[in-house]
């Protein structure tokens, strides 16, 4: 595995320890697989033409690579939950998907593939790291010039924390408990402070808004309020 100082590693034990439970849309990660559609909508909104090279980045068990595979993305997916990825290739061949999945974090793909990729993905990862900063950096190396990065995490404020961690992981049960601290929750002005560090040019925002009586999710485009996504460009 690449060496990565950016780890956590309770972080990385917890994953490790779910990694069985990504490909089973009524357990614990079946809130993914609910707003996966909606989030590959956003992105896909933002596709260069033809077969575009995307880095899912923080990619666990494949559950958005392999919807970016199946829209004629070529992508590469990397992660440092072993037992994560692990399942993720399984899954994608039991699909017959060629999906280039890695054991290694955004900083050592950075470091051998600068702009090479097309659109980078980093979903629900910045709030599991310790510097989501050089995260954002590191997938901005990745870009081609022009090329479009997609972010994904949860907002830090205290309707957050009700909505997200109490209500989702205790009392809903969304997602297994403990999977979010609320001190590495992102503002989106902190996300949008280091893309621009990074030069990435703020394009779009939209939340993921959670109906807890139809259990369904819709996006709300120009928000960011609990569960928020946004969209950057790389300068030229």
């Amino acid at each position: 595995m690449s060496p990565s100082p950016n780890v956590d590693a309770a972080e990385i034990d917890h994953f490790n320890r779910l990694a069985e439970l990504w490909w089973n849309p009524q357990g614990k990660m079946g809130q993914l697989h609910a707003i996966n559609a909606l989030r590959l909508a956003f992105i896909v909104d933002r596709f260069p033409r033809g077969n575009p090279r995307v880095a899912d980045v923080g990619c666990g068990g494949g559950i958005l690579s392999e919807a970016l595979a199946r829209a004629g993305a070529k992508v590469t997916g990397i992660d440092l939950s072993e037992r994560s990825l692990r399942i993720a290739r399984d899954h994608a061949n039991a699909g017959a998907l060629e999906i280039d999945y890695r054991l290694m974090g955004a900083d050592a793909l950075a470091a051998v593939a600068a702009g090479q990729y097309d659109l980078v993905t980093c979903m629900e990862m910045l709030e599991h790291v310790p510097h989501p900063d050089e995260v954002i950096a590191h997938c901005a190396t990745l870009l081609k010039p022009g090329g479009v990065a997609v972010f994904s995490t949860i907002n830090r404020t205290f309707k957050a924390f009700a909505f997200a961690i109490v209500a989702g992981e205790y009392i809903l049960g969304l997602l297994p408990r403990g999977t979010h601290s609320y001190a590495k929750l992102v503002r989106p002005v902190e996300m949008y402070a280091w893309a621009a560090a990074a030069r990435l040019d703020f394009d779009a925002v939209a939340s993921l808004m959670y109906n807890p009586l139809s259990r369904r999710f819709r996006v709300a485009a120009g928000r960011e309020d609990v569960n928020y996504m946004a969209a950057f460009r790389k300068q030229a």
